[in-house]
């Protein structure tokens, strides 16, 4: 079959015509300047930030040395950060917010007496790491320029922290080895956390019956499950983020036995997914996979295209119905949001430059002044419009620039990159972070704050991916 298919008309038409376009995009002045690399690194390393951070690490560094705290820390749990960071990433789904919290200070700390223990320990380059960092000082600014300081101060210190630990877990990452440990711990939690919500949708939940649906539309659905992270449009979030790296996990793992492993954790999440009946979450997947499949192997268009053609005929129709209703304005979910993004868009036109504050306090102080219909939200369910809200132009110019800067770095290790495990790796990344930015058009991604982290953590771990070739194999 898979001669006959390679043989084919239709599937060499379909193979020299997109080598034809790969070819001609490689040779397009726009890629070529898209993937340079400017002076990137070595620019980094005369930038006023790395020369104080080169000052500050020797006077920790003395410090350590005169207190003898060097000898007294050094291979214990407490100068461990991959530890920590592994704990963190993957209990982010699991334990409450305040827990997780408590998980990144510890991490951060960890990394600092590393610094302080380890005269010749380096930070971690990423052409991103400059503006994740003046994002969370933007998110700063906007806190004590808000129009309920108190309000905001609790959500701009939690979102800056959660912002910041891209950086650290990039620096907690020191050995390829430690980085593909936390992507199978990373995929292997995600399984679990699928797991829960499938066992959800099997045996019942009291609380997800009738919740966050128009039953009068979807009558059918029974349940939407959202396992541990309290709603099925968060639960999608989530998924969209670690779904591609466990698809990843799949062709990276080596023996049946592993692969067959992996298999069946994309498979949980594939179904966790589907029960979610978050239409925006099965937008995201779909893009999400488009972009990987066609990344992967440019053929996988064909297959695509098949997909699609029989899950059109395969699917049940209260799924294809839930699906098939995105833009219906008759659903009230859907005139809901319309209606909070007009308002949010009329708030914008006062509050463009500087935002009204982060948190849902700032927003229900402003909002209700401009809203529709009086229609009443904690926020914009829109990721773009509430970024905008939280800290003004220069919060969205400067996440859009971290996405910009994020998507060419991994795209550049791709052009370069020989490990085909690498690739994949690389490859997970890029679709999971574009598909959950297609579902961020239709809510406001970042109002859990455990999805925000696992976001920021993805971020890093895309910029380690990016490097993984570079790693070394062994502490």
């Amino acid at each position: 079959m898979q001669k006959l298919i390679k043989g084919s008309f239709f599937f060499t038409l379909i193979s020299e015509t997109f080598s034809l376009f790969r070819s001609q995009w490689r040779k397009s002045r726009v890629v070529g300047r898209f993937l340079s690399d400017g002076k990137g690194e070595a620019a980094s390393k005369s930038s006023i930030f790395t020369r104080g951070w080169l000052r500050f690490h020797q006077g920790l560094n003395s410090v350590f040395d005169k207190l003898r705290l060097n000898k007294l820390l050094r291979n214990s749990i407490f100068a461990m950060p991959f530890i920590w960071g592994f704990a963190t990433v993957t209990l982010a789904p699991i334990l409450p917010t305040m827990a997780v919290l408590a998980l990144v200070l510890a991490n951060g700390i960890s990394l600092l007496l590393a610094f302080g223990c380890d005269r010749e320990r380096k930070l971690r380059y990423s052409p991103a790491n400059k503006y994740i960092l003046l994002y969370a000082f933007v998110y700063i600014a906007a806190t004590f320029t808000s129009v309920t300081i108190v309000g905001s101060l609790f959500s701009g210190a939690l979102t800056t922290l959660f912002v910041l630990f891209a950086f650290v877990i990039q620096n907690s990452v020191t050995t390829r080895r430690s980085l593909d440990t936390l992507i199978y711990a990373f995929v292997i939690s995600g399984a679990l956390v699928s797991a829960y919500g499938v066992f959800q949708y099997v045996f019942g939940s009291t609380f997800g019956a009738t919740a966050w649906l128009d039953s009068e539309m979807f009558e059918g659905i029974g349940v939407r499950v959202y396992s541990t992270l309290g709603n099925p449009n968060v639960l999608a979030k989530y998924l969209l983020l670690v779904t591609p790296f466990a698809g990843a996990c799949i062709f990276i793992v080596k023996g049946i036995l592993p692969k067959l492993f992996f298999t069946g954790c994309f498979g949980a999440m594939l179904l966790c997914m589907l029960l979610t009946f978050s239409r925006g979450g099965w937008l995201g997947l779909i893009v999400a996979a488009a972009i990987f499949l066609v990344m992967l192997d440019r053929r996988f268009i064909l297959v695509g295209i098949i997909g699609i053609v029989i899950l059109y005929f395969a699917l049940p129709d209260v799924i294809l119905d839930r699906f098939l209703s995105i833009g219906n304005l008759g659903d009230t979910s859907t005139s809901y949001r319309v209606s909070i993004w007009l308002g949010t868009i009329n708030m914008l036109r006062d509050f463009w430059f500087t935002g009204i504050g982060p948190g849902t306090a700032a927003f229900n102080t402003i909002y209700p002044l401009y809203s529709f219909n009086t229609i009443i939200s904690p926020h914009s369910h829109n990721l773009y419009l509430q970024i905008m809200s939280d800290a003004g132009i220069a919060g969205i110019l400067v996440f859009l620039t971290i996405i910009f800067t994020y998507f060419r770095n991994l795209c550049r290790a791709m052009s370069r990159e020989n490990n085909k495990s690498s690739k994949i790796l690389q490859i997970a990344a890029i679709s999971g972070v574009f598909g959950f930015l297609v579902q961020g058009m239709t809510d406001y991604s970042f109002y859990n704050y455990r999805v925000t982290l696992v976001f920021w953590a993805v971020i890093g771990l895309g910029a380690l991916a990016a490097r993984r070739s570079a790693l070394t194999h062994n502490e």
